[in-house]
């Protein structure tokens, strides 16, 4: 285990400027990656327009979408949001003419919201804070991967005035992150997090009492869309080691994906091969997993895949933990986080709450839009 230094945290949270009240705040939004979390998004901005800009003076203008390929541009109408890709002439992407074109040339404010998992997208985040443009996302490659470039989005950030959002990247719709910073901001010392943060695995092991073999269960999370569609991104625990590096981070350790100690579900044998070989062999996983059942219940516990941070030591993979445990007691595809600081000592703070799902994952970066909008002088408006 490399030794971690404790530092300043990173997450930008560059002061707000003053704006002067004179109509509509105008916010020109873009969208990158279309996928289910992005056309959820979609969806709530086309909703949610006509209230913002009559109770609150907030006017949403989605001013493009791309994905890896193409890019659709002025495009705030019902047929694109309905996700008919038809509906408008198209461009080849190019993400720095899609961001300048969502920035135009009005002084309007500008946010791009990228619902992409990609590294190539997550690169463009500090140019486009630089250039005063705010970021909302739930794509964890920026705030778990390369120390370097998270330092330069930073940077960025503080430089411009703008800002990034990234509630959606652990939790999905839930105010984990939020809950963390507030912590931090507060004065408050983080001790310890333990948490359940795959809504897959969560949903895996509620489910994994020895009535159907594990590959069967894995088949049927597979079938209805609760795993990625090679359910070995899942499996590896390599996602949750991400979303345990976002926190670490959140709280002021340099933490690295290389620090974690990642235990794989996935038998070596099974894990270089080809995605349609994978789901064939499934079977393999069986007899191993049950004995690890066998040993839950020997014990007198559950098995739950649990993700640890204690000082510098992180770690991710199945724990067997007693049925008084917070984690015995999840259910279907809730996360579960337990922060332990200097005050909440005695009895950890606990968030839970359903942790997957395209509709509350879009909830968050819209309310992470909200946030930046809020900043600029926006009113909140009652719900």
């Amino acid at each position: 285990m490399v030794s971690i230094a404790i530092v300043p945290p990173l997450s930008p949270r560059p002061a707000a400027p003053v704006r002067a009240v004179s109509g509509p705040l105008v916010v020109n939004v873009g969208v990158v990656g279309p996928g289910k979390v992005g056309s959820a998004l979609l969806s709530q901005l086309r909703l949610a327009a006509p209230r913002l800009l009559r109770d609150c003076g907030l006017e949403l203008r989605v001013r493009g979408v791309s994905d890896s390929r193409h890019m659709w541009l002025d495009c705030d109408d019902e047929a694109l949001n309905g996700r008919t890709h038809g509906a408008q002439t198209w461009r080849p992407a190019a993400l720095d003419a899609f961001a300048a074109h969502v920035a135009g040339h009005h002084g309007e404010m500008a946010v791009l919201a990228d619902c992409s998992a990609s590294d190539v997208v997550a690169d463009w985040y500090a140019a486009w804070l630089a250039a005063g443009i705010h970021v909302v996302t739930p794509n964890k490659r920026a705030a778990s991967g390369s120390l370097e470039r998270w330092r330069r989005i930073g940077a960025a950030a503080q430089s411009s005035g703008a800002h990034l959002g990234y509630e959606g990247t652990v939790g999905a719709g839930l105010p984990v992150v939020q809950t963390l910073r507030d912590l931090v901001d507060t004065g408050d010392e983080l001790a310890a997090v333990e948490g359940m943060l795959s809504g897959t695995l969560a949903w895996l092991f509620n489910r994994f009492d020895g009535s159907v073999p594990f590959s069967a269960l894995v088949r049927e999370a597979h079938a209805m869309g609760y795993t990625e569609p090679d359910p070995r991104d899942d499996l590896s625990g390599m996602d949750v080691a991400r979303k345990l590096v976002i926190l670490a981070r959140e709280a002021g350790l340099a933490l690295s994906l290389d620090d974690v100690s990642v235990a794989s579900l996935i038998p070596p044998d099974l894990a270089d091969c080809s995605r349609d070989e994978f789901m064939e062999r499934l079977g393999e996983m069986d007899a191993p997993m049950a004995s690890r059942l066998a040993e839950a219940r020997q014990a007198g516990g559950v098995l739950r895949h649990v993700a640890r941070l204690d000082g510098a030591r992180a770690s991710v993979g199945i724990q067997v933990v007693e049925p008084g445990h917070a984690f015995a007691h999840a259910r279907l595809t809730d996360n579960v986080v337990r922060f332990a600081t200097r005050r909440y000592c005695d009895n950890a703070l606990v968030v839970q709450g359903p942790g997957a799902g395209p509709e509350v994952t879009a909830a968050a970066v819209f309310a992470d839009l909200l946030r930046v909008a809020g900043a600029m002088g926006v009113k909140r408006c009652a719900c």
